[in-house]
């Protein structure tokens, strides 16, 4: 266990029984933690979104992020696009646990002053599956890291994959893994819920959100 500061990065080893299940044989041996590991008792909902994303789908997604918030969601996410960034920005600024997944190892890595606020509140988690000499994020690194987001959420939120991107692909084969996954109901959207996801529409994600949340 090492310290950064007034934090520690943990070694998640062995995996607890919350963990164990869901990540069982997707190859990931070892996992860094640092916060309150009690968040990953929540029912975690991940949170993904292409980079190229349509002016309706981006309005929507702010109408989403009100509803994590509202409905106390526990979101999961690299909040790496800039709608993940955006919606990670709204989140902070409310109550609801959060667990963040860099893709690149957390030992060492600095922390901006929001992130410290949140782990100090015991209300933001960063989660890692990566060595800590893997300290700069490439292309194949963030692949792992949403397919492990994926593996790790109890359902998956797609804002929008644009046809025939990274994020596509993910989706693609997460329903082929038989997870739970769910896109906003919109035109810009068919062709993700004509290969399996469901659409949810706008109104009804406050009723959808409530049912996958408790308290900590």
């Amino acid at each position: 266990m090492n310290s950064i500061g007034a934090f520690k990065t943990q070694i998640i080893d062995p995996l607890p029984a919350v963990l164990k299940g869901k990540l069982a044989d997707g190859g990931f041996q070892q996992i860094w933690a640092i916060g309150d590991l009690h968040i990953l008792e929540n029912p975690l909902v991940a949170f993904f979104c292409s980079s190229k994303c349509p002016g309706q789908v981006i309005l929507r997604i702010y109408d989403l992020a009100r509803s994590f918030r509202d409905a106390g969601v526990t979101v999961i996410s690299g909040f790496h696009s800039p709608m993940e960034k955006e919606c990670f920005e709204f989140l902070l600024r409310g109550e609801q646990p959060i667990v963040i997944c860099p893709a690149r190892g957390i030992d060492g890595m600095r922390l901006p002053m929001k992130w410290r606020n949140g782990i100090s509140e015991n209300r933001l988690l960063l989660l890692s599956p990566f060595e800590p000499r893997l300290r700069r994020p490439t292309q194949a690194l963030t692949e792992i890291r949403n397919r492990f987001v994926g593996m790790i959420a109890d359902s998956i939120l797609v804002a929008h994959a644009n046809p025939g991107s990274k994020t596509e692909l993910l989706c693609l084969e997460l329903l082929e893994a038989g997870k739970s996954l769910y896109s906003i109901g919109m035109t810009e959207n068919n062709g993700l819920i004509e290969k399996g996801a469901t659409g949810i529409g706008v109104e009804e994600l406050p009723d959808f959100f409530s049912q996958c949340s408790r308290k900590i």
